[in-house]
This record gives structure tokens, C-alpha cells and sequence, in this order.
């Protein structure tokens, strides 16, 4: 005799799609390098590279797993980047002075004219970003977005 069949498990709960917070977040990061993209691609930059070589500009000589972190970038994707980025000149590697088993990356001067150039054309987007958002709007976001950020804990780029 045959047995009955279970009945098919209720669908569990789940919030609309719209309240999907990695989408959100996704979806806001996309609306804002549609702005800065095509600038980049003007400067024959990646958005990555442009990560990597403006966290050097701001912080110097950096390891690769401090300069990973930073750039929220995982090593396998730094390690061609920055191969890139020293293939074309803009970035260096010398051994850290305490420790020569330790890598340092740095901007060249060419790398540094490029942030040199590149930067005011990403501080104009910004302008317009904050003209068409409001001040006080894009601030309050970056405050929300860091207590986020501060609230969840540090993410592992891994």
C-alpha cells in the first residue's frame, strides 16, 4: 500500500525585494559609478585600479594585505592589479625596512600624477552627486553608512 505523500513545507517568510539590504546597497554602488565610470575609462583606469592607486595617495607605502584590505579587494584580484598598475608604471614595490620578507607597494611619481590628475574630475562628480542628492542628505548617508558599517563588524574581503 502506498504511502501518503507529505504535505509540501509551507514557503518560508521572506521580506519583499525591495527590502533586500545587499540589493539596496548593490543597487546604490551602481547608481554611483555610473557617474564615475566613464570619467575613469577616460583616464584608462578601472574602477579598481583607481581604488588602489587613490588609497596609496592617501596612505603611502602599504602591504599588500593592508593595501587588500583598504581597497576592500580580495589578493588574488590585488596581485593582477597591482602587477598591472606596475606594468604601466604607476605603482612600486619595495621590502618593508623591519621586515624584508614584507612587500610595500607605492605610488611612482607617475602614478602620482595621474591621482594628480584624475582627482579633480572625481571631486567634480562628487559635486554634482551632492548638487543633485542634497548636502545634508549625502552627509547623513555617510554617517548612516558608517555606523552600519561600524555596527556589523569589520568585513573579512576573503
Amino acid at each position: 500500500m502506498p504511502l501518503p505523500a507529505e504535505p509540501a513545507p509551507e514557503a518560508s517568510p521572506l521580506r519583499d525585494i525591495e527590502l533586500s539590504l545587499p540589493l539596496q546597497l548593490l543597487k546604490a554602488r551602481e547608481a554611483a559609478m555610473a557617474h564615475f565610470r566613464p570619467m575613469l575609462r577616460r583616464h584608462g583606469l578601472t574602477e579598481q585600479q583607481w581604488r588602489v592607486i587613490r588609497v596609496l595617495a592617501s596612505a603611502g607605502a602599504l602591504d599588500g594585505r593592508e593595501l587588500a584590505r583598504r581597497c576592500f579587494l580580495l589578493a588574488p584580484s590585488l596581485t593582477r592589479i597591482v602587477q598591472h598598475c606596475e606594468t604601466t608604471g604607476l605603482v612600486k614595490r619595495g621590502a618593508h625596512q623591519s621586515d624584508q620578507r614584507r612587500v610595500l607597494f607605492e605610488l611612482t611619481s607617475r602614478g602620482r600624477a595621474l591621482f594628480d590628475t584624475v582627482a579633480p574630475d572625481s571631486e567634480r562628480l562628487y559635486r554634482g552627486i551632492e548638487a543633485q542628492f542634497g548636502t545634508s542628505k549625502l552627509r547623513a548617508l555617510y554617517r548612516l553608512l558608517a555606523e552600519f558599517s561600524d555596527a556589523m563588524g569589520e568585513p573579512d574581503p576573503a
